[in-house]
């Protein structure tokens, strides 16, 4: 069957969907060659995602080939502010689309749907980061008219040294 004759659907997680969403992260983190950093849980994501003050929202991805609908990729996003746009951003801190489904316009399809929500939320921008390794995705962005930020640097500050900070 081609990928034509298959349908994506995107729905919003909820609560029930917090193993699927783990196992995502899960999936991503290998692909980036990172899964000894997850250290998210079903419990965690249930607080964090879905308890009384969501930080985040998850778009889950489905492809239905005719016979069966198979968990594709999802996006996980939050709000950040602009300053100088005066605005709300859309930050998208996840994209992954199994390897099985790619090349079949799911990623296309959450990236729009994510666009489309930043604009119905009136936000100034969508931002995200990508590996600098990560070729097939950074094409892929700038396909769709991403640009490049090469002159910001991301700092972080975690584990041992955000708690030494946090005592200052």
């Amino acid at each position: 069957m081609s990928s034509s004759d298959q349908s994506v659907r995107l729905a919003p997680a909820t609560a029930d969907d917090v193993g699927l969403i783990l196992w995502f992260i899960k999936q991503l983190a290998a692909y980036e060659k990172a899964p000894e950093q997850v250290t998210a849980t079903e419990d965690l994501l249930r607080q964090t995602l879905f308890g009384p003050r969501p930080y985040a929202e998850v778009i889950l991805a489905y492809v239905n080939d005719g016979h069966t609908e198979k968990p594709a990729g999802f996006a996980l996003f939050f709000h950040n502010y602009s300053t100088w746009v005066g605005r709300p951003g859309l930050y998208l801190e996840d994209l992954f689309v199994c390897p099985e489904f790619r090349g079949r316009g799911v990623g296309k399809r959450l990236l729009v749907q994510l666009a489309q929500i930043a604009r119905e939320r009136e936000c100034g921008r969508m931002e995200w980061v990508v590996l600098d390794w990560n070729e097939p995705s950074i094409q892929f962005y700038l396909s769709l008219g991403a640009q490049q930020m090469k002159e910001w640097i991301i700092h972080r500050v975690s584990g041992r040294a955000l708690e030494t900070l946090s005592h200052l």
